[in-house]
């Protein structure tokens, strides 16, 4: 059996947790994984001894994968092989999920939420494919043990997560910091406050300056042991609400930009500890909404997306696309890749 060559092409850190059970899948199946970090915003020495790390673009395209895999939502045109969008989150609200940029040949979906735009958005371009397959950051979550945290908090104090989203229209961390300041001096609850890697460094630096014992600022890359951890979340229209919802916990979010009945949504910050209460204590009918949202959102809890990923690639590798045109050259935004990379080969 010919042994298949793959790439994943990554700029932040959070591609670790998407890429690394996708990654496991390949290995299993026999085949050769690469990685290639582009941009300043990467972690190298996040990577383990046993993946291979490529210096440079040229190294990458001497690799000549068959298929490349990226979280982000660009791939360069000169980066070889079918290019696979797996998705760097599940919060289908946000600005740009379902724009089409011109770059990729296979959108991996994650469930019935997004999956039946992208078959419309497949039916109108005509050039890529659509395949549903869950997530693969996922497939470790339900088995991710929760994060050490001091035996006393654990038995006096509930976990509140907060993870804000860094999009300045869109990040409830400017508003929520008085309140969060407030109320962590009560030492009600303990709390734990994860930012998304594009967060602006001035609410980053207001947050760490927070002098209280029950507040840890989570640096690490990974998230699933912390929503393993957390009793309740406080958030925004953060990708990571659709994560914590698959655990079937509530959430308080703050002007959330499409709200639903699983939500506990609040449009001024001084309603927050009332929400959180709410939150902690939930009716059965948010438990019902919780439950609902994440099967329609994200269906799959057995742990194989990534090898669905996998065989959803191999599949188009041995009998090509459904779609029945080609990739456009997307010139433009190409141009804008090769000027952002400083690389002018062809």
């Amino acid at each position: 059996m010919t042994v298949k060559r793959y790439l994943f092409y990554i700029a932040h850190n959070y591609a670790f947790e998407i890429l690394r059970p996708l990654q496991q899948a390949i290995w299993a199946n026999g085949d050769e994984v690469k990685w290639l970090a582009v941009g300043k915003e990467v972690s190298l020495n996040y990577f383990s001894n046993e993946e291979t790390l490529l210096s440079t673009i040229d190294e990458a395209r001497a690799f000549n994968p068959d298929a490349s895999f990226a979280p982000g939502n660009e791939i360069p045109h000169f980066i070889p092989g079918l290019k696979v969008q797996v998705f760097h989150g599940l919060e289908w609200k946000k600005k740009g999920h379902f724009v089409i940029r011109g770059f990729f040949d296979l959108y991996c979906t994650h469930g019935p939420a997004t999956t039946s735009r992208f078959n419309q958005l497949a039916d109108k371009h005509g050039y890529f494919d659509v395949v549903e397959t869950g997530w693969p950051k996922l497939d470790y979550l339900f088995t991710t043990p929760a994060m050490p945290i001091r035996e006393q908090v654990i038995k006096q104090k509930k976990i509140i997560l907060y993870a804000p989203t860094f999009s300045p229209t869109l990040t409830s961390a400017p508003e929520l910091f008085e309140e969060i300041q407030r109320l962590s001096k009560t030492k009600a609850h303990h709390w734990l406050i994860k930012f998304h890697p594009k967060m602006a460094k001035i609410w980053c630096e207001k947050y760490q300056k927070l002098l209280a014992d029950n507040v840890e600022i989570i640096e690490s890359a990974s998230i699933n042991e912390l929503l393993q951890t957390a009793d309740i979340m406080v958030s925004d229209t953060s990708s990571v609400i659709g994560e914590f919802s698959l655990l079937n916990k509530a959430i308080v979010s703050l002007n959330n930009k499409e709200p639903g009945d699983y939500l506990i949504n609040i449009s001024d910050a001084k309603d927050l500890a009332q929400a959180i209460d709410k939150a902690l204590t939930p009716s059965t009918n948010l438990k019902a909404a919780i439950k609902a949202y994440a099967n329609d959102l994200h269906p799959y809890h057995d742990g194989q997306a990534a090898a669905r990923i996998l065989s959803a690639t191999q599949q188009l590798l041995s009998h090509g696309k459904k779609a029945q045109k080609n990739t456009p050259w997307n010139i433009f935004r190409n141009l804008k890749q090769r000027k952002k990379l400083n690389y002018w080969r062809l």
